[in-house]
């Protein structure tokens, strides 16, 4: 006998009210253009340490607490699916909830790195091709939670908008001018170009040690070909600027995983705050905008979880084992 399913109607009816809302606090509250800054806002003006490894003084930056947040709430997150897939082992049904979701999620990224890594290296790739993947996904949804980028500590500049009390010591930017801009307590990692190039680092590493293991030392000569080098000069000598011209190729690939993510990324939040400063009261409006960034969020971690899996999988094959499967 089928199980009836339950269907929840009220659902779009919250849905509704919650934009009505927002689109009635607009026209109250008008959004006021932010003051849009490459690098992370301090939050306060003092270091919390003097002389961070030598490198200077290390300040308390926005993206800091996004950072902790995200850790915080994948383990979370980890914790409630290993819970269900548990339940589940034990009552051998099928996962329901967030154990259903996060499977589906993790079987279509494995089928996706079986397919272009092989059976081989796939459980060596899918690790980190997973991990990388949700982390830059889960860090650019953190931007729906209601607040992100929105509350925070007030700065007194020479140029900025004038406050209003709100209740106790909460103030409220106006649009009108002043002596205050807003420095958020969350700002989105993706927009710190400390995490992108971090993260690219790790990535671009992580190739190498993964064409080190697929082919041990011989995953040198695809950057130092010396092999015709003394037997035909002329075409080792060529094969030896070929390859020079991976080696640079290879370490590029760090600036280019860094500058992309953060670029687009920056690019949405710029976009956004254009938006919602030309169309005033109508915030309805910038929500949708801001709809848009969270789906070029979701497809740069689409694209940069992709392509390391994709360089992933190059590393574990030959020059000569590319061009026989070529032809």
């Amino acid at each position: 006998m089928e199980q009836e399913v339950k269907r929840r109607p009220w659902r779009r009816w919250v849905v509704l009210v919650l934009m009505i809302v927002g689109f009635v606090l607009g026209g109250i509250f008008a959004p006021i253009q932010p003051e849009i800054a490459v690098a992370p806002e301090k939050l306060i003006e003092e270091p919390i340490i003097g002389n961070f490894l030598g490198l200077g003084p290390l300040y308390l930056v926005n993206t800091i607490p996004t950072l902790i947040a995200t850790i915080i709430l994948i383990g979370v997150i980890a914790y409630f699916t290993n819970l269900s897939l548990k339940r589940s082992a034990q009552t051998d049904l099928v996962p329901r909830g967030i154990g259903n979701l996060m499977e589906a999620f993790f079987e279509l990224l494995y089928n996706l790195t079986e397919g272009s890594a092989g059976s081989k290296w796939a459980r060596a790739i899918f690790p980190w091709f997973a991990t990388i993947m949700f982390y830059v996904l889960f860090a650019n949804l953190l931007k729906l939670i209601p607040g992100f980028e929105s509350i925070g500590v007030l700065h007194h500049v020479e140029e900025g908008h004038a406050i209003s009390p709100l209740a106790g010591n909460w103030n409220l930017l106006t649009g009108a001018e002043g002596e205050y801009i807003l420095a958020p307590f969350f700002r989105g990692i993706s927009v710190d170009l400390n995490f992108t190039a971090a993260l690219a680092l790790i990535a671009v590493v992580m190739i190498q040690v993964i064409g080190f293991r697929a082919q041990g030392f011989g995953y040198i000569s695809k950057f130092f070909n010396t092999r015709r080098m003394f037997k035909v000069p002329f075409f080792g000598a060529m094969d030896f600027l070929v390859g020079l011209l991976e080696l640079i190729s290879e370490l590029s690939k760090i600036l280019s995983f860094a500058f992309r993510l953060f670029g687009n990324m920056f690019a949405g939040i710029v976009l956004v705050a254009i938006v919602a400063g030309l169309l005033g009261k109508f915030s309805i409006l910038p929500a949708m905008v801001m709809m848009f960034e969270l789906f070029v969020g979701v497809i740069q971690a689409f694209v940069f979880g992709m392509l390391t899996m994709v360089f992933m999988a190059q590393a574990t094959q030959g020059h000569g084992e590319e061009h026989a499967e070529t032809h």
